[in-house]
């Protein structure tokens, strides 16, 4: 079989202004970047700010492993079934970030014959969302030191400031750096560091703002740091939200593409969902729920992350809900849960298939928890058995969340045409009953606790001495009022990522807690996570190239 980017490579795109034109948008009201990527921009939003909207529906998956699972070539995949079956489908998902597609993952556009096009594009540069997302962070970062080097009439503590630089690279040599170095020509020597631009405030800000004036608003309200008196200040007391918003004026508004079969498709925002929210943005996902029968969007990495986030964070500050949840689970990856090396996945092994199944057991009851019907979606290969997709449905069956094969990375809509059908009577017959898990208002320590109770399985949280002075200082300031967005490593439903399965009796250790003011939500750190990830021993990097005629090779 080709690879994804030859596939990618031979796809025959059609116009964006043709896909455009499928969702009643005329070619006057979009802005091209080239032949097939476009922005919507508010005259586009307007059009529709009368419609009903359709059924949403998100996609989600057991923690990931080495195995891959295949979340968003499922996604994508749906997408085009339910346009197969008759339904008005669009997509909404993420920008990838170039620190995976240059990492270990590579490219992050679907896979197969279920992907988003153009693959190199959208892996790449796309838009310039991304770079504008980091001009904008780095701003503000300037606009500190030169205010403390010009005088610091606002008393801030170059000891107390929180706020950090960006790059969208896994650069684990930028963790921890200091500036101002070099004389006092060069400023105020104080150390700061680096996060990837997709964990930034700035990111999160983007994909939870509703329109511009809301994002300039946000801005405004970003805690950089403390004065010496430890009152916070912020970008607005800078007077820096004018100009960032000003370099996220393009930024702000939602990519249209097209899938291989030519599904309309929103990529926009990118947030990581071990360390942010992990959702593409409000925007997008409030559009595409007003052009379409169905939306079909995604949350990052597994249930215990995306789509806790989706619905406790996301859900509650649009205003939205899913219709539906699909969990997308993999053979392979729940043997290897079970305890298989990835080298032995091929075999046959329902010993570790019944050992690993406990994984989506518990993701199948998490989302059960916030009221809304399940069905999973098990990404089928071609080594799979019988034997072992049997035990898997009827297990599924025995949880009450309907099962189905989904085919679409060798097929693209074609397989995953049952899938469709049984999200489709998931999301008009099932019963569903929203609700988010905990109260905002209550205290940081209890919302916590019950994200690790209820959704990760844990006895609870333990909170490090650095952990409770945070706390305290936000209840202090009034800022604790707000959802929690855990920072955790994806591949176990622990904060230790060597616990596969479903791990009892474990507790997760809470190192610090900051507040994203303008995102809106508090951030709790867990374990050993970092919010700037580093390169491979054999980065992804090293095998893309682009030949003489610009074709790219090697990006997944």
């Amino acid at each position: 079989m080709l690879s994804d980017i030859e596939i990618a490579n031979k796809a025959e795109m059609k116009p964006i202004k043709d896909i455009a034109a499928k969702l009643g948008i005329s070619e006057d009201a979009i802005e091209c970047y080239g032949r097939y990527k476009a922005k919507l921009g508010t005259e586009v939003t307007k059009q529709f700010a009368k419609n009903e909207n359709g059924r949403l529906i998100l996609v989600t998956a057991i923690n990931p492993t080495p195995a891959g699972e295949g979340k968003t070539t499922v996604t994508i995949g749906l997408g085009d079934a339910l346009n197969k079956m008759g339904k008005k489908a669009v997509i909404a998902i993420r920008e990838p970030s170039l620190g995976p597609v240059m990492g270990i993952k590579g490219g992050a556009a679907g896979g197969g014959y279920s992907q988003v096009v153009p693959m190199d594009d959208i892996n790449l540069h796309f838009t310039g969302d991304m770079h504008a997302i980091t001009a904008a962070n780095n701003l503000l970062s300037a606009l500190i030191d030169n205010h403390i080097y010009q005088g610091n009439e606002l008393d801030i503590d170059p000891a107390n400031i929180i706020w950090t630089r960006v790059t969208d690279t896994n650069d684990r040599a930028l963790r921890n750096v200091v500036v101002g170095l070099g004389g006092k020509l060069n400023g105020v020597p104080r150390e700061d560091r680096f996060m990837i631009t997709v964990a930034s405030e700035i990111m999160a800000i983007l994909c939870l703002a509703k329109d511009l004036d809301d994002l300039k608003a946000r801005f405004a309200r970003i805690i950089i740091g403390y004065n010496r008196s430890g009152a916070p200040v912020t970008a607005g007391d800078l007077h820096a939200e004018g100009a960032m918003a000003a370099l996220m004026k393009d930024a702000i508004k939602p990519n249209l593409v097209q899938t291989l079969e030519h599904t309309p498709c929103l990529i926009h925002g990118g947030p990581f969902a071990n360390i942010a929210h992990g959702c593409n943005s409000v925007q997008a996902t409030r559009l595409a729920m007003k052009m379409a029968d169905y939306t079909v969007t995604e949350a990052g990495f597994g249930a215990d992350l995306g789509a806790e986030k989706f619905m406790n964070i996301k859900c509650r500050i649009a205003g939205i809900h899913p219709d539906a949840v699909v969990i997308v689970a993999t053979v392979r990856a729940l043997k290897y849960n079970g305890g298989v090396k990835k080298t032995d996945l091929k075999e046959e092994n329902l010993d570790a298939l019944k050992a690993g199944i406990v994984n989506l057991e518990k993701h199948i009851e998490n989302m059960k928890k916030f009221g809304v019907p399940v069905v999973v979606a098990i990404n089928r290969f071609d080594t799979d058995t019988d034997a072992e997709l049997k035990f898997i449905a009827d297990r599924c069956a025995a949880l009450g969340a309907d099962c189905s094969m989904a085919e679409v990375f060798a097929k693209g809509g074609d397989g995953g045409m049952t899938l469709a059908e049984k999200v489709i009577d998931a999301a008009e017959n099932g019963e569903n009953r929203f609700r988010v898990l905990y109260d905002e208002k209550d205290t940081i320590e209890n919302k916590i606790n019950t994200i690790v109770r209820e959704i990760y399985g844990g006895d609870g949280a333990d909170f490090t001495p650095k952990a409770k002075k945070d706390i305290k200082k936000l209840e202090e300031l009034g800022l604790d009022k707000m959802p929690v967005c855990m920072a955790k490593t994806q591949y176990s439903l622990s904060d230790n990522q060597n616990l596969l399965g479903r791990p009892e009796g474990f507790r997760i250790s809470v190192n610090s807690v900051r507040v994203s003011n303008g995102a809106g939500f508090i951030v709790a750190q867990t374990g050993n996570i970092m919010v700037m990830p580093g390169l491979p021993k054999t980065p992804a990097a090293n095998n893309i190239d682009v030949d003489n005629d610009g074709v790219i090779s090697g990006l997944f």
